[in-house]
């Protein structure tokens, strides 16, 4: 009987950001359990999550790690189309970012996120983020 592997996209622009998270996956010895997927901007994002010009991410991710100061189409975008579209508004987010800007935080949970972590991400972060994956 084969493991069910689950998705999981990061979407960043910062190549040592997610790095970082490779390296914190394979430290927990999650890569039999999750498959890791890349994105350098939101439009990136929704483009392999549709399959539009890219091979289409499957099954769909159940989680995003989502940075939301990027170029071409920053977090707060990419998260308004994803919850338009009915096909990926299921799909739980958690936003890792620099931004400790209390109107950033306010509007990412209004956005439906399931948590938001303030880079560079700790240990005890990554076991929180690691439980959340668990529950989805």
């Amino acid at each position: 009987m084969s493991k069910e592997i689950k998705n999981i996209l990061v979407v960043d622009d910062d190549i040592v950001d997610v790095m970082a998270v490779r390296r914190l996956f394979k430290r927990f010895n999650m890569g039999d359990n999750y498959m890791l997927h890349s994105a350098e901007n939101g439009q990136e994002a929704l483009d392999k999550l549709r399959g539009n010009g890219y091979p289409a991410i499957v099954p769909i991710p159940r989680v995003i790690l989502l940075d939301l100061n990027m170029p071409k189409m920053n977090g707060f975008e990419f998260l308004e189309e994803m919850r338009a579209d009915p096909n990926l508004k299921h799909i739980k987010v958690i936003v890792l970012t620099t931004s400790d800007a209390e109107r950033d935080r306010t509007h990412a949970y209004k956005s439906n996120v399931a948590g938001y972590i303030i880079k560079p991400i700790t240990l005890i972060q990554f076991i929180d983020a690691i439980t959340t994956f668990s529950r989805y």
